[in-house]
């Protein structure tokens, strides 16, 4: 037994299909194969039901798989211990990334970190809040970058930075003609929000006070999974999105024009690294927030702001 058959029947696992999973481990599909059923001879039982299409694991072979990916788990922190200890900031990052924070962190950092540390391989997924919390306790991901508490004992929270929280205007809404506003002038039914499943939505339903649902209309209703939509739907039909402060760079200057703040104490959210407790690349996520914190415009790294976070 080595650890390559462990990561083949893995692979047939993932794919179901033995051409498919030899593709992926880079080795003819003959090999694979062999590989397999010298395994299953050594341990004296079937893995793989091979009269069924798509493949699947025996009931003794979904035990055999599980006790694989155990290993193979615990194979990665022992090298990742060893790199620890050597000094060396090489190897593979796999990062979950929420949507409202990926189109407006990643181009400010990505490059620069890539540049810094050429050894280190990234691997970025775009997950909702519970998906990351999800791959990060089974193993899946390294790090999440999100914007909300996990409330998980398992998990630890590293903060990065914390930012405003800006309301976008139509100018054919009464708000367009003010400077500053407060959450409690927003109309309800006005308001242009995130589907269900985005942190960023729950967070600016507490900041509106939006708990009374019979007083939404079609507009709270719709749904959407990106921010840029959202500001589309204010240009064209009215209304009000609220924005991430990092949104705000990206819009031209004439859309900037129906940037509105909010009044003091202003709102923002706080985002920050999660982490398993039991995570052993401690010096690849130490680079990985040295290099998001660096590259940020000053106006979310300053400590000073009195902000409230949601």
């Amino acid at each position: 037994m080595n650890i390559q058959q462990l990561e083949y029947i893995i692979a047939v696992d993932n794919h179901r299909h033995f051409v498919q999973a030899a593709e992926h481990c880079n080795v003819t599909q003959p090999t694979l194969s062999m590989m397999i059923r010298k395994l299953e001879e050594e341990l004296g039982i079937k893995i793989f039901d091979r009269t069924k299409q798509p493949i699947v694991p025996t009931a003794i072979g979904r035990q055999i798989i599980d006790q694989a990916k155990a290993i193979l788990h615990e194979t990665g922190k022992m090298q990742e211990l060893a790199r620890n200890f050597n000094g060396d900031l090489s190897g593979e990052l796999r990062i979950g990334i929420i949507p409202t924070i990926a189109p407006y962190l990643l181009p400010h950092f990505v490059q620069p970190f890539i540049e810094t540390y050429p050894e280190i391989r990234l691997h970025v997924s775009e997950l909702i809040t519970e998906k990351i919390m999800s791959e990060l306790k089974m193993g899946n991901l390294d790090v999440g970058i999100v914007a909300t508490l996990s409330g998980e004992s398992s998990l630890q929270e590293l903060p990065l930075y914390k930012e405003r929280f800006f309301a976008y205007v139509s100018d054919k809404v009464d708000l367009y003609n003010k400077r500053y506003i407060l959450p409690g002038d927003i109309e309800p039914n006005e308001l242009w929000l995130l589907e269900e499943g985005h942190c960023f939505r729950t967070q600016i339903q507490r900041l509106c006070e939006l708990s009374r649902k019979s007083q939404f209309g079609n507009s709270f209703n719709y749904r959407s999974g990106s921010i840029e939509t959202l500001i589309r739907m204010v240009d064209r039909n009215g209304g009000i999105t609220i924005l991430p402060e990092l949104a705000i760079d990206e819009l031209s200057d004439e859309r900037k024009k129906h940037i509105r703040h909010f009044q003091f104490p202003e709102p923002a959210r706080e985002v920050c690294l999660v982490v398993n407790r039991e995570q052993v690349k401690t010096r690849l996520i130490d680079a990985l927030r040295k290099g998001i914190t660096d590259c940020l415009p000053a106006t979310v790294t300053d400590d000073q702001k009195e902000l409230k976070v949601f």
